[in-house]
């Protein structure tokens, strides 16, 4: 007589988390390192490109600020795509554009074919990444937030740091292509995985698109990003060039916010999911994470290569203490977040990013090396604690259904911070490298202040995020709406 063991989530346990999770984040996240690393890695290569394609800098750039204005297009109709399409179609469909992107990119014959085969990229990469989060918290149905979000912020956490580093070494080692043939691998085990094994999700194909929403929004909020990515030129913010765009895209936002308010669950993205407190801090607390995340990103190889010497390998090479930290963290602060709640673990984060960050403020030409790859241990292992309790609060007391909306909120909410941390630490290194400051390592000093100062106005923020994550405040009261997947029982049974 043969036995068989069923075993089954059991509500109000915290320690476990069911295997169908596990294997969606897995599978889900391997797709996703392409699009992660992409943007980075490619960032290290904007010299190498600008002597093969006989180019100037000037279209050059446009390989980056197009993929990055791509992607913002694309954002926000991933809830209704994702409605009217299901979460398992519009992955695999999203995935097949970024890989079709790669490819035609690694072959591309100029600089204007480079530029177009990069904008393919970003509309694949612009859904997946809001999509990601949105199907893994939707499997885990709420529980253990502070784990599963540890699994879903790995791949975006890391792309910044390693992905120079990736580059850096791609390019010492092979041309340009390979920057982009670097994500085949990646997109065919991805779409591999999702067929096997992400479930089918009921579509609602009369789903109807917020055509109005759309015009507003997606210019909107491009508008805005490309002003603040201006901002480095020799204008600064005072430009023409930044205050066009932003001025343009803040009114098209303003607009759009009105418009998504007036129609509630019918608009493009419901806004009105801010009312949720938990929701709202952890979106303000991403905002101001994206900036201390990417503006410092911004700073230090530049730093490295100006301050110091190094080359872009060189540059990259000493980030990577900041992505061991960052990665030594992770279970950590899952662990911490599903056992005191995301308001102290966010807290003890961001506090240690800015104790972290001060020694960047006093740097010279001849600062202490071991004294700055501490720091940079030390910082990358506070930014994973800090990131992690705030993206799952924000999570907390949505049904399944307001899912989709809270992931394209937040991960706007994070690449705005980040645009406008970087737009703003740009201005504050031109400005001090203006006025003709004594020494590199002065200049860069006044920048990391600017770059502590977001990291400081964070860190008393994480008191409005929600004390436990209880199961009053849990997301799992609404089971996912998923097709094939077994819903737990109340208790193990032996049959």
């Amino acid at each position: 007589m043969r036995t068989e063991t069923k075993t089954a989530t059991v509500p109000g346990d915290p320690n476990h988390i069911d295997r169908a999770v596990w294997v969606t984040a897995f599978t889900i996240i391997v797709g996703a390192m392409a699009v992660v690393f992409d943007a980075t890695i490619v960032s290290v290569a904007i010299q190498d490109l600008t002597t093969d394609l006989h180019a100037s800098l000037g279209t050059i750039q446009w390989v980056s600020t197009g993929y990055l204005l791509a992607m913002f297009v694309t954002i926000p109709v991933t809830g209704w795509a994702q409605a009217a399409l299901g979460g398992k179609t519009l992955w695999l469909v999203s995935l097949s554009t970024f890989l079709l992107g790669s490819v035609l990119c690694a072959v591309a014959w100029d600089a204007p074919s480079l530029i177009v085969f990069r904008v393919l990229q970003g509309i694949g990469g612009g859904v997946m990444l809001p999509l990601m989060t949105t199907l893994i918290v939707q499997a885990a149905g709420g529980r253990n937030i502070g784990r599963v979000m540890a699994a879903i912020t790995l791949p975006t956490t890391l792309g910044p740091i390693i992905g120079p580093v990736i580059g850096g070494v791609i390019l010492a080692a092979a041309d340009w292509r390979w920057l982009f043939f670097v994500n085949v691998p990646f997109c065919l085990a991805g779409l591999w995985l999702a067929r096997r094994n992400l479930p089918a999700e009921a579509s609602r194909r009369s789903v109807r698109l917020d055509i109005i929403g759309l015009a507003l929004i997606s210019p909107g909020i491009t508008a805005v990003i490309y002003g603040l990515s201006q901002a480095a030129g020799s204008g600064g913010l005072a430009s023409a060039q930044v205050e066009v765009p932003l001025v343009t895209g803040g009114v098209l936002v303003a607009a759009f916010v009105a418009w998504s308010l007036r129609r509630g669950a019918d608009a493009l993205i419901d806004l009105r999911l801010l009312r949720h407190l938990p929701f709202a801090s952890g979106s303000l607390l991403g905002f101001l994470a994206g900036a201390t995340l990417y503006g410092a990103m911004f700073l230090l190889p530049l730093y490295w290569q100006q301050g110091r010497g190094q080359d872009a390998l060189g540059a990259g090479l000493l980030l990577i203490p900041q992505g061991i930290g960052t990665l030594l963290s992770r279970n950590l602060a899952g662990r911490y977040t599903d056992r005191f709640g995301p308001r102290w673990v966010a807290l003890a984060g961001f506090l240690v990013v800015t104790v972290a960050t001060i020694p960047f403020g006093f740097v010279t030409g001849d600062t202490s090396y071991l004294l700055l790859l501490v720091s940079l241990l030390v910082r990358g292992f506070g930014m994973g604690v800090a990131i992690i309790p705030l993206l799952g609060a924000s999570f907390l007391g949505l049904s399944q259904e307001e899912i989709p909306n809270a992931s394209i909120i937040t991960r706007v909410a994070q690449q705005v911070g980040g645009s406008i941390g970087t737009a703003a630490l740009a201005v504050v290194l031109q400005h001090a490298t203006g006025n003709h400051q004594p020494g590199a390592g002065s200049a860069f000093g006044n920048a990391f202040w600017w770059a502590i100062a977001f990291t400081a106005l964070a860190a008393p923020m994480c008191f409005l995020l929600p004390r436990r994550t209880t199961p009053a405040l849990s997301i799992a009261q609404t089971p996912p709406n998923f097709v094939g997947i077994e819903q737990p029982s109340p208790a193990t049974t032996t049959k």
